[in-house]
């Protein structure tokens, strides 16, 4: 399973995403604003980084015994910024197409000197959370916390909640497996081609795991990249979040971040596929 993808407003339903793939046109001006204000590209290179990660342990698990230096080019070239940021920007584009007072309140939420503060710090926790040491230290002051009952660990709990973090995590997640097991089915992977409904059963049997996985990545991740945020500081992010253009942005978000994670897994699973399959990639 690839890491969940985290980042606050990123947390919806997903939705079909194959159209705007393909998209090639100039995006919209407003739109590459946004994601400026958004810091998607610094966000896109910790995730750049996160995915290499990924895929050395792919690598270990798909090709056991094996060095396949092909693979770690189309990882690579899967991961690259450039391309992820365009599909980013079209899929956040097709989402806010016919809502641009949500675009608005984004940018102004997020423009402000706490709305940059905040997303700094996310990327900074992910950047920290690269490293396994600091990933246990987290857990720990996670549990601490939670099991004391704080304050801060209440208003974490909170914040998840409002923007449905774990659930739309998991959907994303399992979304992201589906695609790489359809990309795997037609590189011909399988000794005979995989059926829909058992792709589907394979990888609802993984929801317990990934539920876990989720849940013990997300809650350390959030303590520790709000923990520099007052008390005051972080109870504006909750109040915006509350809000239906939060709630809407909160979407927006996630799909764009889904059309580009479903993009990523389907492409990986279709060179690991044709690796297999003893093909050329």
């Amino acid at each position: 399973m690839l890491r969940p993808l985290l980042l606050s407003l990123c947390f919806a339903l997903p939705v079909s995403v194959a159209p705007l793939l393909a998209q090639t046109q100039t995006v919209r001006p407003d739109i590459t604003a946004l994601t400026q204000t958004l810091q998607i590209d610094a966000l896109i290179a910790v995730m750049r980084s996160e995915g290499l990660a990924n895929g050395k342990d792919m690598a270990t698990n798909l090709f056991p015994g094996q060095t396949s230096g092909a693979w770690g080019v189309v990882v690579s070239r899967v991961y690259d910024p450039a391309r992820l940021q365009g599909i980013f920007d079209a899929a956040l584009a097709q989402a806010l197409q016919n809502d641009p007072a949500t675009g608005q309140a984004m940018a102004d939420f997020f423009g402000t000197a706490l709305g940059q503060k905040i997303l700094a710090l996310e990327i900074d926790a992910r950047k920290t959370l690269l490293d396994d040491k600091a990933t246990e230290a987290a857990a720990q002051a996670w549990a601490k916390a939670a099991g004391a009952k704080t304050l801060r660990s209440a208003r974490i709990d909170r914040f998840a909640a409002v923007n449905d973090l774990v659930e739309s995590n998991v959907m994303g997640a399992l979304n992201g497996n589906l695609a790489f097991y359809r990309g795997m089915n037609a590189a011909g992977a399988f000794p005979q081609p995989m059926p829909e409904a058992d792709m589907l059963a394979e990888v609802w049997g993984q929801e317990s795991d990934v539920r876990r996985d989720t849940t013990e990545w997300l809650f350390p991740f959030l303590m520790l990249a709000y923990q520099p945020l007052s008390d005051r500081e972080l109870d504006q992010y909750i109040a915006f979040s509350e809000t239906p253009a939060g709630q809407k942005a909160n979407r927006a978000m996630f799909m764009a971040f889904d059309a580009m994670f479903v993009q990523v897994s389907k492409e990986l699973g279709q060179s690991a596929g044709r690796l297999m399959a003893g093909q050329d990639i």
